[in-house]
């Protein structure tokens, strides 16, 4: 296969963690390159190294792969296991000129462990979705919260940005 360049991209995977009817939020360090000091959720690139030394699921590919980066994560970032990992939506940007996907995913934590801070972030808290408004958020979060919560509350999740449920 050639490399084509326009079909490139780095890959990242986000996960809202939903405990007790609440949402985690992380503070992200004020000398982070990307959103210093914004509040997000847990994250960030999926790596080779997320699936290659794993046996393959089947003759030729592996499995799980979003989950198993966002297991990852979370372990890395906040020390939490997670389980119940559903997709929430999709996300591109240009990131210092890479082109950049990003799956957001929702995840409950495994146990009542506390959250233990990678040095990348400052501070968490668990809120509810009228009160994350109250933080500063990396643009598009707060809206992801309102597509999750719908879906938690038995409604049809909508797309991101669409008044319409599909």
């Amino acid at each position: 296969m050639e490399y084509n360049k326009n079909k490139a991209h780095y890959l990242a995977i986000t996960g809202i963690l939903v405990k007790d009817n609440k949402y985690l939020i992380t503070k992200r360090a004020d000398w982070e390159k990307a959103f210093p000091g914004k509040w997000t959720v847990p994250g960030g690139k999926l790596e080779v190294l997320d699936y290659v030394l794993r046996e393959k699921d089947t003759n030729s590919h592996w499995y799980n792969i979003f989950e198993n980066a966002l297991k990852r994560e979370c372990k890395e970032e906040i020390g939490l296991e997670i389980k119940n990992i559903y997709y929430v939506t999709s996300i591109s940007f240009i990131n210092k000129g890479i082109p950049t996907i990003i799956v957001s995913m929702s995840a409950e934590p495994k146990n009542n462990n506390e959250v233990r801070l990678c040095p990348a972030l400052t501070e968490y808290k668990w809120v509810t979705l009228e009160e994350a408004k109250q933080y500063d958020l990396i643009e598009g979060i707060h809206e992801e919260l309102e597509m999750l919560d719908k879906k938690l509350k038995g409604n049809k999740m909508r797309s991101w940005g669409s008044n319409q449920q599909s």
